[in-house]
């Protein structure tokens, strides 16, 4: 006999070293009988009978077979104390039915105690033990049994051997499986079908799919149920493409399939995406009769719904007469996979009225609906339905609430969620962790990270993947760095989704020399890791590199997606790099991406930065469906290029459309009121907000209104509404009242501003030079050099003004008295030649803004070498005659640039278009859009 090493060291970790019995069966009646042992009982009047010698020992038998095969508990346990009341306990036939009673009831104390009082060793009691243990998920208790069963030298046969080697597939255990296995090849059952058919699940669940496909082909008759069982582990591993390669295989070998077969291959479809070939099995199931079956019929349902064709997954869903539980979650899982959430909702109800009462899956499904549209209150009341089928406990159910609280934006509800959760696994945190995320609390999800490492759950990739994501919003370098080191010392620095995260944290916290390195490291790179790097040197302001990037790219034969041409768009937006912009728009245009919502809107909006309103409402026209983005952008655009009138008929245009604007669209409506001096429409939008559009105005709405009624010399309002306004001004507030207090030259506003202002943004330079600016206005240079002196004793810098012009596809960059430029002398004697033209023409020099405490002359001599005068310069030398100039500054324009550049225009009839921080100017024949009034 085969010794096995392995059953040794089990008998010494048994579940149950000192077995206990009941004392006596005489006591039927406990809770271990439950609702089993108190069904109806067809035998009690046979068991009754005062005469038991009027039942012989072959009819008790008769009896327990029917018991065994209909699993009626209480008559067979009535049965077995008649029998040892009066003696009859002796017959093996009787005493089997009974172990396989107990085994099937899981009653396996009972079964234990009859097969170790058994006088022989029976292989049928032992079988059925092993079988019962089997069956209900006991792999370790029927692996104990069979090695006690072998100890007493009993050999297995065909049934005893695919109850042991289940138990093995169940724990998952290849060594003690292989042993078994060359027990089944020394007792010569190899060629059995029903042993080679658990030899190929056990070898393929354990990962061995060669080992089992060789055992497949050793079968010398193999039938459906065969090929059933290597299907399922193949659709069970994820190898959709194999299992259905051998379902052909096995039509052509003339086998014909079964219900088991066709579902098995559904599955397989769903995994595969494969409508098709679905369609195909579909088209099986009817033709062999099988479309009524339950089974198959739910298959079809998830696998239409997963597919993406729910129209179809209805159909078939209709089809059934009476659709159970599995039936519904299918359907309305599948509507939520698809953002179909009023479907789904609406099943839900429809399933309710129906008399089916739900599960957790159910309204697990339910709460994901009322997530994607916002149904607060609905999601209150599943979350109680959830606590009344007392699965409060379940991790699966704390995750999608924790998911609906914080897509309806309720983080609190999220986090009480959360902090009641008994057990807090991997799973629980990650999904916390995303939503603070995904509600813009980046500060909360970094600080439950150190959490969660505290409470020894550990982390994997997503969740190293989203802690990357709060650290480039935060950009916070030295976190990054941390992670990065996290990331390495635990193996996931090779990891794709790891790897692009660091990218785009990297280079959001301008870290680009590391960025790079990363992305040069990385063996294997996609479309996502291209697209990180290219957006960082986008947001870098490197778009030239970006281009190249783009271009090395499609040079690795990976195809570009609406994203990567949006970072593109956004690099050229940035730069005003019109020409570069224009070249991204062919490849989009290549591509097919001008139907793409992403696309389309980042095209608008390159253009309206790269002050051609005229492409940028060419592209708006050519967006297939609208959304606010779309609209919001085009009225922002033409706010920025001083087209107020023409903004707001955009505006109603969209509300026409339906379209209901959101706070930023609201924001652009009274920028485009406030380039254009429109008080009146102004005051109409920001009175009525919170009537017309739900929602009341917030600080940046009051910073454009403060705004625009400083530039409309109503000075007092912007006051007061500083002092009405519901909450604590910040610094777009008070920044917009000091801008109105230097265009009034108010001393006392402007200080007051200020002071304000060094409170909340003591880093920015501007505060002091426009509270200098309002000094210098009305000659008070001694204040004009305190603030010098403050911005120099707190180590304040004030920002350089810079220029730059995009000529032939290559940025040219600028700043004030710049001499570095290789064409520098033909740009200071262009400056000459035009400061004569200019004179002639009548402009004189604007000194009075300028902050140096010199002579008139030298003050001259300072504006006429201003950024944006040097890149104007620079156009008109390098650009065609007849071209429009397109200038981009870092700052507000100066009022001396701002005269100088309507008389050149004039001059050399050339449009000068200039974009500064805050709008478009441009100039054409001595005149500016914006009017003078910005």
């Amino acid at each position: 006999m085969m010794k096995i090493r392995i059953f040794n060291s089990l008998q010494c970790q048994k579940s149950h070293p000192q077995r206990s019995y009941p004392s006596s069966f005489h006591r039927f009646q406990t809770s271990a009988t439950s609702s089993r042992a108190k069904k109806s009982n067809p035998f009690l009047s046979l068991t009754q009978d005062p005469n038991p010698s009027s039942f012989s020992v072959p009819y008790y038998s008769k009896l327990l077979s029917k018991c065994n095969a209909s699993k009626t508990l209480y008559p067979g346990m009535q049965i077995h104390a008649h029998t040892l009341k009066f003696g009859s306990t002796n017959d093996p036939k009787s005493r089997n039915f009974l172990i396989s009673l107990y085994a099937k009831c899981e009653l396996f104390g009972y079964a234990r105690k009859l097969v170790d009082e058994s006088p022989e060793p029976d292989l049928v009691s032992w079988s059925a033990l092993i079988s019962g243990y089997a069956q209900n998920g006991l792999a370790r208790d029927a692996i104990l049994a069979f090695h006690d069963m072998h100890l007493l030298g009993l050999k297995c046969n065909e049934f005893t051997f695919p109850s042991v080697l289940k138990a093995c597939t169940f724990t998952k255990d290849l060594e003690l499986g292989r042993q078994v296995h060359g027990i089944v090849v020394v007792n010569g059952f190899e060629s059995d079908e029903y042993v080679g058919n658990s030899l190929v699940v056990l070898y393929s669940k354990c990962g061995k799919f060669g080992d089992s496909r060789r055992l497949f082909e050793d079968i010398p008759e193999r039938s459906v149920v065969s090929w059933n069982a290597l299907f399922s582990c193949y659709v069970q591993s994820d190898y959709f493409g194999e299992a259905v390669e051998l379902f052909r295989e096995m039509i052509l070998s003339g086998i014909r399939p079964n219900e088991f077969s066709l579902s098995s291959m559904i599955n397989a479809c769903t995994g595969l995406e494969d409508s098709g070939e679905g369609r195909k099995i579909h088209g099986f199931l009817i033709k062999l009769g099988y479309d009524s079956d339950p089974f198959s019929k739910n298959a079809l349902v998830d696998m239409y719904a997963k597919i993406g064709n729910l129209e179809d997954a209805v159909v078939v869903f209709e089809e059934m007469t009476k659709p159970d539980i599995v039936s519904w979650n299918a359907l309305i899982a599948g509507c939520v996979l698809n953002d179909k959430h009023d479907s789904a909702l609406e099943f839900f109800g429809q399933m309710t009225l129906s008399g089916t009462h739900s599960n957790m899956f159910t309204l697990s499904s339910a709460l994901k609906a009322c997530a994607g549209i916002g149904l607060k209150e609905l999601g209150r009341q599943l979350h109680c339905n959830l606590i009344k089928l007392n699965v409060g406990s379940d991790p699966f159910v704390h995750v999608g609430l924790i998911d609906m609280y914080s897509k309806s934006g309720l983080m609190n509800d999220a986090r009480m969620v959360f902090n009641l959760m008994p057990d807090k696994d991997l799973i629980a945190w990650n999904a916390v962790i995303s939503a603070h995320l995904q509600n813009g609390e980046d500060m909360e999800a970094l600080l439950l990270f150190p959490l969660m490492h505290e409470a020894g759950v550990g982390f994997n990739q997503t969740t190293l993947s989203t802690v990357l994501k709060s650290v480039a919003s935060l950009q916070v370098n030295y976190v990054c760095k941390q992670v990065h080191a996290l990331s390495a010392k635990s193996g996931f620095q090779s990891d794709r989704y790891v790897v692009n995260s660091l990218i785009d944290a990297y280079g959001k916290c301008a870290i680009l020399e590391d960025a790079t390195r990363i992305f040069r490291e990385c063996l294997i790179v996609d479309l996502v890791g291209f697209t990180s790097i290219i957006t960082a040197y986008s947001q870098s302001g490197q778009g030239e590199e970006a281009l190249k990037l783009y271009l090395e790219m499609l040079d690795r034969g990976i195809e570009p997606d609406p994203y990567v041409c949006s970072s593109l768009l956004n690099a050229s937006a940035n730069l005003s790099a019109y020409e570069q912009g224009k070249q991204v728009h062919v490849h989009v245009l290549k591509h097919g991406f001008m139907y793409d919502n992403f696309a389309g809107n980042s095209l608008v909006n390159m253009y309206a930065k790269c002050g051609s309103i005229d492409d940028a409402e060419r592209a708006f026209s050519s967006i297939p469906e609208r959304g606010i983005v779309s609209w919001s952008a085009m009225i922002g655009g033409l706010a920025q290029h001083g087209h107020g009138k023409e903004a707001l008929r955009v505006f109603n245009q969209m509300l026409k459309y339906g379209v209901s604007p959101n706070q930023i669209t609201l924001v652009n409506v009274l920028c485009a009121c406030n380039h254009a001096g429109l008080v009146t429409e102004a005051q109409k939008y920001f009175r009525s907000m919170k009537e017309l559009f739900g929602f009341e105005p917030m600080q940046e709405h009051y910073a454009c209104m403060i705004d625009l009624l400083g530039r409309a010399r109503r000075l007092d309002e912007a006051i007061e509404l500083v002092n009405t306004m519901p909450f604590q001004a910040d610094g777009s507030v008070w920044g917009a009242l000091l801008g109105a207090a230097r265009i009034h030259k108010n001393v006392e506003i402007g200080q007051r501003a200020a002071e304000m202002l060094l409170i909340l943004e003591p880093e920015k330079s501007g505060t002091h030079v426009l509270l200098a600016n309002i000094y210098a206005s009305v000659g008070m240079w001694n204040n004009v050099a305190k603030m010098r002196r403050l911005m120099k004793d707190c180590n304040v810098k004030k920002e350089p003004g810079v220029s730059w012009i995009e000529v032939k596809d290559k940025i040219y960059t600028f700043i004030a008295g710049d001499r570095s430029h290789v064409w520098s002398e033909e740009i200071y004697a262009k400056l000459d030649e035009l400061s004569e033209r200019l004179s002639k023409a009548g402009y004189i020099p604007k000194v009075e803004f300028d902050l140096h405490d010199v002579e008139r002359d030298e003050k001259e001599k300072l504006l006429y070498h201003h950024s944006e005068k040097l890149a104007v310069a620079f156009g008109l030398i390098a650009t065609p005659a007849g071209a429009p100039i397109r200038v981009k500054k870092n700052l507000r324009v100066c009022m001396d640039c701002h005269t100088a550049f309507k008389f050149i225009s004039k001059i050399v009839s050339r449009e000068i278009i200039l974009r500064d921080i805050n709008r478009y100017h441009h100039f054409k024949d001595g005149s500016c859009s914006c009017g003078d009034y910005w």
